[in-house]
Order: C-alpha cells, then structure tokens, then sequence
C-alpha cells in the first residue's frame, strides 16, 4: 500500500510539473489519456470479469492436484495451459503460487504458472490484436510460451540443485 501512495504522491508532484511547464500540452496529454482509456476500458472489463468467473471455478487445492511435484511434463504443460488462459494481477499471483506451492506443487509447475500467467494472454488475444495486429500478437505469445519453458526449467533446476 505504501509504495502505491509514493507512486501516485510522484506522479502527482511531475504531473504538477508538467502542468507549470507547458498547461496546453498537459491538457491535451490528459485528453488523450482520458480518451485512451475509455476506449479500452469496456473490453478490460470485460476480460476481468471473464477471468473472475473463471477463477471462481479454479481453485488452489484443485490447481496442485494437477500440478503436483511429480507430475513431470505433463504437470507443466498443465500449469503453462491455465496460466496462459488466465488473468491474474502480480501482486494476487505470486502469493497464489506460493500457497500453491505450500499445498505440494513443484517449483517448475509453479514457474510455468505464473511465466503463462503474466505473460501469455490467450484470453486477451482479441484485444492485442486489435491494438497490435494479428503477426505481432501471436509472434509474442509464441515467445513467450517458449520462455515460459525455459524458465520453469531453469527454476526446477536451480531449486533441486
């Protein structure tokens, strides 16, 4: 809580700034700001929800069941699936993980979890596309999930080393 209020504290006092430098293009910079955001506004809302509804049927206890220790590839393509189909934000992600984790999931299912979840978005595949186009949207989940498996590796192997 308190390195968001220093955030917003700092982001206030530049925006004061920028205010006393230049008014006019602060303005216009809030304008479009503005217009940005309530433009995509409707579509994240729609995707939070979405991924609401989805966790409420996903629960931990269920999630290391699957992705158990020793539940090898198959553990971990399972872990890169959902976290690739859901939308979790960091700060509720990693304390996920580490209560899954306490409950008997591997460190690489756990990696490969949380790499998917923060950075394939299959559920916001529209939305990238929209806003980046079809080739770069799917170039960079492609490397993504790629990277995904590097690092649930490496993780697995750092942590039985």
């Amino acid at each position: 809580m308190h390195s968001s209020v220093w955030l917003y504290g700092i982001t206030f006092v530049l925006l004061l700034v920028s205010f006393f430098m230049d008014k006019k293009k602060t303005l216009m910079a809030l304008k479009k700001g503005w217009k940005s955001l309530s433009t995509i506004a409707p579509e994240f809302i729609a995707v939070i929800l979405l991924v609401g509804i989805l966790l409420a049927f996903i629960s931990p206890t269920v999630i290391s069941a699957m992705i158990g220790s020793n539940s090898g590839f198959l553990g971990v393509l399972m872990s890169t699936v959902v976290g690739s189909i859901t939308l979790i934000p960091g700060m509720i992600a990693f304390p996920t993980a580490a209560i899954v984790l306490g409950q008997g999931a591997g460190y690489t299912q756990i990696a490969a979890f949380v790499s998917s979840l923060m950075m394939v978005g299959v559920i916001t595949l529209p939305i990238e596309i929209k806003y980046f186009g079809k080739k770069i949207t799917f170039a960079r989940n492609i490397l993504a999930l790629l990277f995904t498996f590097l690092v649930a590796y490496a993780i697995g192997w750092v942590m039985t080393v």
